[in-house]
């Protein structure tokens, strides 16, 4: 990556670590107050999930903002938006007045990631994504492990000082974007693809993509509850959050390479299995803290790394034409899983106990082991049409990193190849050929497992 390229993406990915470093334990330090105050799961996943509704809604409507006043000034709004809305937090406790405040602090961090991610996109061209891309889930997930140790260091100054702290974060995170001395670009608004749509080209994508968003949404805010009410002191909640994070950060990019080398519906059958036995586990063995920082280190690797994949399977089905807008939209499908998950799961740990949101867990990913095997059954992976790519949820425009120079030249291949398996009428395959391949007017010559000569 030259130089001026770093330079040019050095700006908002510092502004992501600063105010990230903040709103990576600030789900966790909402549910651990909540919890103190006495409050019933239930109620701690209704004010959970306002803040994926708020990530919904801004990630539908806040390019338009941006597009209006420009990606400095909207950096600005948005931030001090989310400073406003934390600090709120601190002055008073309600927990009705927290929900629409985590409403707006949603709406406005998704509004943040837009115009860093805008921004990145702008940056560079197709063949550097791929590395504009892996910078960002450095600084997405470092920022994540480093705001959960500072739990429980916050928490010791006192009940108002964490809130404190992630305000003055948020501001902070304004400087680096305020300070760059260069034009702001401008982006198109994003139109994903309808649901139905969605649905019909790949099944398997869109239920990996709302599987995911239930899990991960789960595991940020009511994982810190159940922590919590087994003992843990808030400095060893905010530890095994960054255990559940730094899993999600090592083990991703592996199960992804190891996604590029087998049927990728096998792998998706594989994480939401191994889900199935982590969430076992968590149920029926006694747990120490060493046992438990292994077990919530494997499970963040394995709820954080299905929705990647499942992007990926989805992007060996979809055409070129439709990359950018397939990525949107199951991002979309993300956000209502997210949405969803602590209305559902928070009722189940109400009335099974703190062990109803493992039993949870199980349910789920018991439900997509069926599911991606049904799916496997009816109708088998295609052959990825270009290596995987880590990544996490994003907003609607910066679905457009996802989507390298090289997935769009795989997907144009994989049409090539359909379109003229469409132009030969008759086909008879021979049996596998041995040495290599020979091509002339009479031969068009396929690879797959076995070099195999097919004659016209």
């Amino acid at each position: 990556m030259s130089r001026q390229l770093l330079a040019m993406a050095l700006a908002p990915l510092l502004g992501l670590f600063i105010l990230g470093i903040g709103n990576g334990f600030l789900a966790t330090l909402i549910t651990v107050r909540l919890d103190a105050a006495g409050e019933s799961a239930t109620v701690i996943g209704i004010v959970s999930s306002a803040y994926f509704i708020g990530l919904a809604l801004g990630a539908m409507f806040n390019d338009r903002l941006l597009l209006r006043i420009g990606h400095i000034r909207a950096y600005g709004s948005f931030a001090s938006l989310v400073a406003v809305t934390v600090l709120l937090q601190g002055l008073f406790f309600d927990p009705w007045a927290w929900f629409a405040l985590r409403l707006v602090g949603g709406w406005a961090t998704v509004g943040v990631y837009l115009v860093i991610e805008s921004w990145l996109l702008t940056a560079g061209d197709q063949k550097v994504r791929g590395r504009l891309l892996a910078l960002y889930m450095i600084s997405l997930y470092a920022a994540g492990v480093l705001g959960q140790l500072m739990l429980g260091v916050t928490s010791a100054m006192g009940d108002t000082a964490p809130f404190m702290v992630i305000g003055l974060l948020a501001s902070l995170s304004v400087l680096p974007m305020a300070m760059i001395p260069r034009v702001s670009p401008l982006i198109e608004h994003a139109e994903p693809l309808p649901p139905l749509r969605l649905i019909t080209m790949t099944p398997t994508g869109v239920m990996g993509s709302l599987g995911s968003g239930m899990v991960v949404a789960a595991a940020y805010t009511l994982l810190p509850l159940y922590l919590q009410r087994i003992g843990m002191s808030v400095n060893e909640v905010g530890q095994m959050m960054a255990v559940l994070v730094l899993g999600a950060m090592l083990l991703q990019y592996p199960i992804g390479r190891w996604s590029d080398r087998h049927d990728r519906q096998m792998v998706l059958i594989g994480i939401s299995a191994f889900c199935v036995v982590i969430s076992a586990a968590m149920l029926w063995l006694p747990l120490s803290t060493p046992l438990l920082a292994v077990l919530l280190f494997l499970l963040g690797g394995g709820v954080f790394a299905l929705y990647p994949v499942a992007v990926s399977h989805a992007a060996d089905r979809a055409p070129a034409g439709a990359l950018v807008r397939m990525s949107q939209g199951l991002l979309l499908i993300n956000s209502i899983g997210a949405t969803i998950s602590p209305l559902m799961i928070s009722p189940v740990m109400t009335a099974m106990g703190d062990a109803g949101l493992f039993w949870a867990f199980g349910s789920l990913s018991l439900f997509l082991v069926l599911f991606f095997g049904w799916r496997r059954s009816v109708r088998p992976a295609p052959v990825p049409v270009a290596p995987f790519t880590a990544t996490a949820p994003m907003t609607a425009a910066g679905a457009e990193l996802v989507v390298t120079e090289e997935l769009v030249q795989g997907a144009l291949e994989h049409e090539h190849l359909e379109d003229l398996s469409d132009v030969v009428p008759e086909v008879d395959v021979a049996e596998p050929v041995v040495g290599p391949p020979q091509e002339d007017e009479n031969h068009i010559t396929y690879y797959d497992d076995v070099e195999t000569e097919v004659r016209r």
